[in-house]
């Protein structure tokens, strides 16, 4: 049973699993209506596999009782808010920590965090990291693009293109070349950073929840081998980089240039990449799943990007100006639920409504059930990007921290790539999806498919 719930839940358990890890167990009550433990050891965790995630553990959980919600991971008991109201009484904008980050760091066992002077220092980097990195590489992004769209035109419109494949790789050679620079523009070292990278990323949290690796020496060998070959790619570009000038300004350039040691540097670049890949590839995928479903949105961009672009090239200021692009991303965003949950651990007592929240309590951010309230979203299962025309929906979505100064820069990064890459598909391409196709979706810690997600193109001229 403990094996088919790790494999049924994976990463969202890691999520809490990995903050549980790090402090004491508590069984305080709180008073938060909720559900009790179904088992003394396990807690919740059969309610759980038997909805098949946490997400939709969390979404009937947060129908039954309301927006404030407690349930048990263990003997551990959680909060979750479920709604924007409540969510807007927790948040304290001035967090420099982003919950994504630390609970990878928790993962990996990485334990690099200083106080919070070295946390905004850091975070101002990974800004200006993204930032620079980007700009320095527009060039790079748009060859990449390119690539891509003369591949798919080379494809009879007949022809199923695996989405999802396709999605990984670009992802893949978009963010090793802008984070790590130049030693992957050979495909052999991009294929073999993205099968470590697969490593990592499908056993990150399994030890947290029943020592499943240290049980399996062949899993824990393969695991530890492809971490300690990304930690080694990672060490000696650090060394490369390190008092040299390069003519292709990257991503860890940031952090080498900062006031970071090269521990920080190796795990914040680890950070880094390993989201930025998943983030970007599962963003770029959503966001033409849902135009080749929406034949009028996908007009409508098309028309934003012929206005902007017209015959010219594709260049920094003119993406800028996509703003109906930017609306398609947001609205993926959110359909998608492509971040359905984060977390965060209650420093001191707190109340939300009428509830106290004890000391050391985990508090989730359900944010997949927040996503798609009627009552803050208007028929929230429509591929609407219309409905970010309006300010205050946009704020919202930056209270969540999808947007704005509180948006994860692993998302900032993904919204330029993905936008690169539409801007540049539209213009030649009709999006197509495939006649019968349902497409299911497996939530994890970052939402993706359950299989292969295949579209067919059409050419425009």
């Amino acid at each position: 049973m403990l094996d088919f719930a790790i494999f049924a839940v994976t990463f969202l358990l890691a999520l809490v699993g990995a903050v549980l890890y790090l402090y004491p167990a508590s069984r305080q009550a709180s008073g938060i209506p909720g559900i009790t433990p179904t088992e003394e050891k396990d807690g919740n965790l059969p309610d759980i596999v038997n909805s098949g995630s946490l997400h939709e553990f969390l979404v009937n959980l947060h129908e039954r009782f309301g927006p404030v919600v407690s349930f048990w991971f263990g003997r551990r008991l959680v909060v979750s808010l479920g709604t924007v109201d409540v969510l807007k009484q927790h948040i304290n904008p001035n967090k420099t920590l982003d919950p994504f980050e630390t609970m990878l760091k928790s993962l990996l066992r990485y334990q690099s965090d200083g106080n919070a002077s070295e946390n905004h220092t850091r975070k101002k980097l990974y800004e200006n990291g993204v930032t620079n990195s980007l700009q320095s590489n527009f060039a790079l992004l748009l060859k990449l693009s390119e690539e891509l769209l003369d591949k798919w035109l080379s494809y009879p419109e007949s022809q199923h293109v695996p989405l999802c494949q396709h999605m990984l790789g670009f992802a893949m050679k978009s963010v090793t070349q802008i984070v790590m620079g130049s030693a992957f523009e050979d495909d052999q070292e991009v294929i073999r950073f993205q099968k470590n990278h697969g490593t990592v990323w499908s056993e990150i949290g399994k030890g947290f929840l029943d020592g499943s690796l240290d049980k399996n020496t062949t899993r824990k060998r393969q695991y530890e081998d492809a971490l300690m070959q990304l930690e080694s790619i990672l060490k000696k570009i650090i060394k490369e980089r390190k008092g040299r000038n390069f003519s292709q300004y990257v991503f860890i350039d940031s952090l080498v240039q900062g006031k970071l040691n090269d521990q920080q540097i190796l795990e914040d670049t680890m950070i880094f990449s390993l989201a930025s890949c998943i983030i970007t590839a599962k963003l770029c995928t959503w966001a033409i799943c849902f135009l080749t479903t929406s034949e009028e949105v996908q007009k409508k961009l098309y028309e934003e990007i012929d206005q902007v672009l017209g015959k010219g090239p594709v260049t920094p200021e003119k993406i800028e100006e996509l703003r109906y692009c930017r609306q398609v991303l947001c609205e993926t965003v959110r359909i998608a639920k492509l971040t359905p949950v984060s977390a965060r651990l209650q420093d001191i007592e707190g109340k939300i409504d009428k509830f106290i929240i004890p000391r050391e309590t985990l508090v989730l951010y359900a944010l997949g059930v927040v996503l798609q309230d009627p009552s803050t979203w208007p028929s929230p299962y429509k591929f609407d990007p219309d409905r970010f025309d309006d300010e205050s929906i946009m704020k919202t979505f930056s209270l969540l921290g999808f947007s704005g100064t509180q948006e994860c820069p692993e998302l900032r990064f993904a919204y330029m790539v993905t936008t690169v890459l539409l801007s540049v598909l539209m213009r030649r391409l009709h999006l197509l999806s495939v006649e019968g196709q349902v497409i299911e979706t497996k939530y994890e810690l970052v939402t993706s498919s359950k299989e292969e997600a295949w579209i067919t193109v059409s050419k425009r001229y």
